[in-house]
């Protein structure tokens, strides 16, 4: 019999969606400490539904919990970039094409890649640039190959955020988008995901230099 997946309790799911945002938009900054108490009086909930979210939250990788540190959001670092963005690397690409051979509507990627035009702050920005990216590979007929880069989705939301911190680069990066979505619109599967990888591989290299340079050692 096929097991059904339960379903998180509403308060629950309001904590957890909260905390998440406030990670992705860097309200809440790698390393921070995550206490329970100090959640559930923000959020006007008991710590149970806070405990669960954040349960779930170190199961996407976004925080780390620790028997002696207690819970803090993740650390990102070079390594953490080249593993998140090589699975991004090995998959994206793929899924626009996929996604673009099959003549999949993009209007949702339109759509998404006006907001970004028009947002007045980071964390309206990163959003849209999210909804983006996973309007480009969502509709490439392998519902598997969504939901494996949805995994990942968070994560490389995280390592944007710190990059975007350090050094916004946010004109290039959406000038790169306008580009693939053009090839991708006009049937291009194969220039779209070309453009695609380049603008993957372009990000790391410039906010992480030391992992890209190890790995075009790999190669």
């Amino acid at each position: 019999m096929t097991s059904v997946p339960t379903p998180i309790p509403s308060r629950t799911q309001f904590v957890l969606e909260g905390i998440k945002h406030r990670i992705l938009t860097g309200q809440l900054t790698p390393g921070q400490a995550l206490v329970e108490t100090e959640l559930a009086a923000q959020f006007g909930v008991s710590k149970t539904p806070v405990r669960e979210a954040l349960k779930t939250l170190a199961g996407t990788g976004l925080v780390v919990m620790n028997q002696y540190k207690g819970v803090t959001v993740r650390l990102v670092d070079a390594d953490m970039a080249r593993e998140v963005y090589d699975v991004r690397l090995l998959l994206e690409p793929e899924a626009l094409k996929r996604a673009v051979q099959r003549g999949a509507c993009l209007d949702v990627a339109r759509e998404a890649l006006t907001r970004a035009d028009a947002a007045t702050d980071t964390a309206e920005r990163s959003l849209a640039n999210r909804e983006f990216h996973r309007a480009l590979y969502l509709p490439c007929g392998n519902p598997l190959l969504g939901r494996m880069l949805d995994e990942v989705r968070d994560q490389a939301a995280l390592v944007s955020a710190v990059a975007w911190a350090a050094s916004p680069s946010w004109e290039r990066e959406a000038g790169e988008h306008r580009e693939i979505l053009r090839l991708a619109l006009d049937g291009d599967a194969d220039g779209a995901a070309r453009a695609l990888h380049a603008h993957i591989a372009s990000f790391v290299q410039r906010a992480f230099p030391e992992a890209a340079l190890e790995q075009e050692g790999q190669e």
